[in-house]
């Protein structure tokens, strides 16, 4: 059973350096950003095997948000082998997630 995989300074760069991966930045006070987890717990499972599925606490790791810009959240970051290929701010569709995650 696949679960997201929840990143810091420490694993941040080993974890997307290799592949592709989804990178969710959240706060736990962030409306959205609720509605949003079920959803990437979802697809943690679908792609298990197949991509990252990450999220990073913008308040726990205020570093890693400003390294990529991330100025509202939830702000999605797709990356491949640990270069940003696309960026999605606001909540979003599994379907449109699962349809990025598969063009990479």
């Amino acid at each position: 059973m696949g679960k997201y995989i929840e990143l810091t300074n420490d694993n941040f760069e080993a974890t997307v350096n290799e592949g592709v991966s989804l990178v969710d930045f959240w706060a736990p006070w962030c409306g959205p950003c609720r509605m949003l987890a079920p959803v990437i717990d979802e697809l943690a499972e679908d792609f298990d095997g197949k991509a990252n599925i990450c999220k990073v606490n913008t308040d726990e790791q205020q570093d890693l948000a400003v390294k990529y810009g991330v100025r509202s959240i939830p702000t999605i970051v797709f990356m491949k082998d640990g270069e940003v290929v696309d960026t999605l701010v606001g909540a979003q569709s599994k379907q449109a997630l699962a349809d990025k995650l598969n063009s990479l």
